[in-house]
């Protein structure tokens, strides 16, 4: 036998059959004992990343979890901030009530800070009037013609404002009604 084609090198080449067959068993079992331990390995590699799954899959629901609770209590209470801020407006027209003898000149310089509130209190929470000036151009965004009208003003321009629109963060509410200058 040439050192090529002996089951195990380190024999002597006149070794017998029976130590030819304890060496194949020898290298057998060396083998079986190797794939045992990377079996064994292999398991605990997998029951390791099997427990790792498990776990970020346990915090990305709750992480999801908390995101929908966070987004349900923004809708419950994001108007919170706005409420607070009209309190003294509503505290103003109570108090206004409560006045049995005003004057007309009372009742007025009342409203009129009342009003002075209530604008605070919007612009505060981003609410912006829009109310154009005469001559703007109309803008169907922001604006709503009611009518077109005669005028000496370039035509499609804001003639007249009848009502003030309101808008939020570039986000119209309500847009202003106006007249528009006709074409000529």
């Amino acid at each position: 036998m040439t050192d090529n084609t002996r089951p195990h090198h380190d024999l002597p080449a006149d070794a017998s059959p029976e130590e030819i067959e304890a060496a194949m068993h020898a290298n057998a079992a060396d083998a079986l004992a190797a794939c045992q331990s990377e079996l064994a390995a292999l398991q605990a590699k997998s029951a390791e990343l099997a427990d790792q799954f498990l776990r970020a899959k346990a915090e990305a629901e709750n992480a999801r979890r908390r995101a929908e609770e966070d987004i349900s209590k923004a809708r419950k209470f994001g108007i919170e901030s706005f409420a607070e801020s009209l309190l003294p407006v509503a505290d103003s027209l109570d108090a206004a009530l409560a006045v049995k003898e005003a004057t007309p000149e009372q009742m007025r310089e009342g409203v009129e800070a009342t009003r002075r509130q209530l604008t605070s209190a919007l612009e505060r929470n981003k609410v912006l009037t829009i109310n154009p000036a005469a001559g703007t151009r109309f803008d169907p965004h922001q604006h709503q013609a009611i009518s077109m009208v005669p005028s000496e003003q370039e035509a499609n321009t804001v003639v007249s404002v009848l009502q003030k629109g309101y808008s939020i963060a570039d986000r119209t509410l309500r847009p202003a009604l106006v007249t528009v200058a006709a074409p000529k």
